[in-house]
């Protein structure tokens, strides 16, 4: 498994609409795992494929405490939708930040998992909320899209200016280099 890079607000690829999933084999499962791991080490309790630069209808979740609860959704639709409710959010791909969205509380959804067979389930809560807010990543669409314009522009210039005063990453070269010489 392989830990990968999570795309960061305001990066435009974040807007790209995801592209349904119809070939489910070795390299969807791979890809899989690695969002889990990547998910487990940022730590977050959900991904969407989107954030790792990968436009396809993938969704990873874990809402536990204790990583017991791993759920996959692929090409996910919301079939329902109850009991609108307001919920503080955070996002991978908008480190640090924090606001409250308004979401249903309880959603049905039909999906496939990693094998592609359809599956429809019932979430409620925290799960429900995680649900909608990665189908939104789907589509191109982030939390801070329900906040106030004035409210965006001051978290992307803080993440702005926090990326610049942020030492560089070394290359993917680099780190195998590194990883072959036992560094």
């Amino acid at each position: 498994m392989a830990l990968l890079d999570i795309l960061e607000f305001p990066d435009p690829r974040l807007r790209t609409r995801a592209v349904p999933i119809t070939i489910f084999d070795a390299a969807l499962s791979r890809l899989i795992d690695d969002m889990f791991e990547t998910m487990y080490a940022a730590p977050g309790i959900g991904l969407a494929a989107s954030q790792v630069d990968v436009h396809r209808q993938l969704i990873v979740m874990d809402c536990s405490n204790d990583r017991s609860d791993p759920l996959v959704f692929i090409n996910p639709e919301i079939l329902s939708r109850e009991n609108v409710g307001v919920m503080e959010e955070g996002c991978l791909s908008v480190p640090g930040i924090f606001d409250e969205v308004e979401r249903a509380q309880r959603v049905r959804v039909r999906a496939k998992d990693r094998d592609g067979k359809a599956f429809e389930c019932e979430l409620d809560g925290i799960r429900a909320v995680c649900l909608q807010h990665e189908m939104d990543h789907l589509d191109g669409k982030l939390f801070v899209d329900y906040l106030s314009t004035l409210k965006r522009d001051r978290i992307r210039k803080k993440l702005e200016k926090e990326r610049r005063d942020r030492p560089a990453k070394p290359d993917s070269a680099e780190v195998s280099a590194g990883a072959a010489l036992g560094r």
